[in-house]
């Protein structure tokens, strides 16, 4: 099994990077706050004004390692990667999958209802933790209608179908998803998702943690060898990874949703952290940011058993071990794409 790596998040305004022979030396004014061997890194992440130099692209470009640039709020910008991993006969063999309608409905039946048997997972668990018995009962009649919808998902006899049936069970989930917030309900109140940008505090929660997940799922997808642009259940568009948007409708709410009402119930986040900005938009201070990454970073070292494998595994591989069992599927090795049910 691969190594988890680490991803170096840089947040600091007017940092510059620089190649220090093999490691990457992060430079704030006048003074080296860090350096961090290239081999030691999967991934890189620029937030807002973070500068790199060509030899830090080149080095990083070298060594396999993803260059995501995001805006300070988490709005994905660029990504800079180098040669082509892989070899082109499973691109191809991808390509011809997803111009296949029958073989593409088989990977969007089972992503759709993953998606919304993980969204099930983290309702039920709210409502096991949550002393109201009122809410408690919402929540559990919002899980018994996304059964429903993911057993429908699963026999879908076209991909519309099921993204009908995914539409339907994100409302139900949405719905539902303020009566499992037990924190700061005056500062973490959730009236629906809403994002470009995010009206209140949990929806900027949400969509800072989905850039942090779609980054990692990229890179998975970079590494196997599939292109992150051509998709199944998202369409294909100019500049939209449509392929790793699939592989995040499984896997955000298991890993992204869980981690934002953790942290709003545990007050590890306060109403303070966020500010109003013109037009409406919700963003967090830096402070909250670093603080959110820190979590995540955590989080991904935590470690469970793969529904597939049946062998523990940190959460932070999760990504890759699913680009990875998608790649042996379109390359005929596998009989079924076996996507991510959370236990």
């Amino acid at each position: 099994m691969r190594k988890l790596l680490n991803t170096l998040h840089v947040m600091t305004q007017g940092a510059y990077l620089h190649r220090d022979g093999e490691t990457i030396a992060i430079k704030i004014g006048q003074e080296f706050k860090l350096r961090v061997p290239v081999h030691t890194l999967e991934g890189l992440v620029c937030w807002g004004q973070v500068t790199c130099s060509p030899p830090v692209l080149g080095l990083c470009c070298e060594r396999g390692v993803g260059i995501s640039f995001l805006s300070e709020q988490g709005r994905f910008l660029a990504r800079v990667t180098g040669a082509v991993s892989g070899n082109v006969l499973l691109r191809r063999q991808q390509y011809r999958m997803a111009d296949d309608g029958s073989r593409a409905l088989s990977v969007v039946r089972v992503i759709v209802a993953a998606k919304i048997a993980n969204s099930r997972v983290v309702v039920l668990r709210a409502a096991r933790e949550i002393a109201d018995e009122n809410r408690e009962r919402l929540l559990r009649e919002a899980a018994n209608r996304l059964s429903w919808s993911g057993l429908e998902a699963a026999r879908a006899v076209s991909a519309d179908e099921a993204r009908g049936h995914e539409g339907v069970a994100g409302q139900v989930y949405f719905s539902a998803f303020d009566q499992m917030i037990t924190g700061d309900r005056e500062a973490f109140h959730f009236g629906g998702r809403s994002r470009r940008p995010p009206l209140d505090s949990v929806n900027a929660l949400l969509s800072f943690v989905y850039a942090l997940l779609r980054h990692d799922i990229e890179s998975a997808l970079e590494t196997v060898g599939l292109d992150p642009a051509v998709g199944f259940l998202h369409t294909d568009r100019p500049g939209r990874p449509s392929l790793a948007l699939d592989l995040m409708e499984e896997l955000r709410a298991a890993l992204a949703d869980r981690l934002v009402l953790t942290l709003i119930n545990r007050r590890q986040v306060e109403g303070r952290g966020f500010n109003v900005q013109e037009g409406g938009g919700i963003e967090m201070d830096e402070a909250t940011r670093k603080q959110v990454v820190s979590a995540w970073q955590t989080r991904k070292q935590d470690e469970i058993e793969h529904p597939y494998l049946n062998e523990r595994i940190p959460i932070g591989l999760v990504p890759y071990v699913q680009a990875l069992l998608l790649a042996r599927y379109v390359r005929g090795g596998l009989d079924a794409y076996p996507a991510f049910f959370w236990r």
